[in-house]
């Protein structure tokens, strides 16, 4: 039997059993590795933790909506469409669209954040899915986007809005919108910036240069056809109009089968390119 024998101030200490220590080690079962599926969940459930414990997060998807809502309505209801009555009914799937896009650009900053802070060298080093991080950063902020939902449909709602599509009609845009936002495409774009830039002061700031132009240069406010014809050419093949006009299609009780298709096809656009280039940066990180 193999012992070791070591020193200590001059004095010889008792012999180790090293045979004992390795059978003991060899023969204990290892756990065993979680599945893609759980360890997703537990990074989701880390993100929505985050929430919890700092509440301030909800301002962007309560205040912001609410605000943005109510200036819109109220500013250009009646000059657009004659009252606030009539206009809501055409900007608040618009502006519910804007809103849950522009939330999305938080998942590159927490990203980000978690890389400054280190979290992301011991994420890495753990014997778990790899995209299991990012898709928890999804799944957390999924949770968000339909906190933003019901904040916007509530405050319409109170506002005069009435979705001549009824509960499903809503729920079917609503579904739409989360799927082009959370379901690994849209916020793809953003995770990629949260893994290229240096700070997330930077990864917002891209973020709005990109936002902003998709937002506003959209149908989400006015109707394309009042625009110039060059512009019209932009706009009608963005993917927020093409959204925006899906989702207020939807909870009109309408079925716009070209608006969803461009949608979705948009949705596996950004998920085809940007998913393997953000996980390429990752796995270089």
């Amino acid at each position: 039997m193999t012992t070791v024998t070591s020193t200590e101030d001059g004095k010889e200490l008792a012999p180790v059993r090293t045979e004992s220590l390795a059978a003991l080690l060899v023969t204990r079962e290892r756990p065993p590795r979680p599945s893609s599926l759980s360890t997703s969940l537990t990074f989701g459930w880390r993100a929505i933790l985050k929430i919890k414990h700092v509440p301030e997060q909800l301002f962007d998807v309560t205040a912001f909506p609410i605000m943005n809502l109510l200036m819109f309505t109220y500013l250009f209801g009646g000059a657009l469409a004659g009252s606030p009555s009539e206009y809501i009914q055409f900007v608040l799937p618009g502006i519910l669209v804007m809103s849950v896009v522009m939330i999305t650009m938080y998942t590159g900053v927490s990203v980000n954040i978690d890389i400054e802070k280190g979290v992301f060298d011991r994420f890495r080093s753990l014997p778990i899915w790899r995209p299991s991080a990012m898709v928890g950063y999804l799944l957390g902020d999924a949770l968000r986007y339909t906190i933003a939902s019901a904040v916007m449909l509530t405050v319409g709602l109170a506002l005069g809005y009435r979705p001549d599509g009824g509960i499903g009609g809503v729920l079917a845009g609503i579904a739409l919108l989360l799927v082009f936002s959370f379901s690994f495409a849209f916020s793809w774009i953003w995770t990629m910036f949260g893994l290229m830039l240096r700070t997330e002061k930077s990864v917002m700031s891209v973020s709005m240069m990109v936002i902003f132009p998709l937002t506003f240069l959209s149908n989400v406010f006015v109707d394309p056809r009042t625009m110039p014809g060059w512009l019209q050419a932009f706009v009608n093949n963005s993917p927020i109009t093409h959204l925006a006009a899906a989702v207020r299609g939807l909870m009109a009780g309408d079925w716009p089968a070209g608006e969803v298709a461009w949608s979705l096809g948009w949705a596996g656009l950004f998920l085809l390119v940007f998913g393997p280039v953000t996980m390429r940066l990752y796995n270089r990180k």
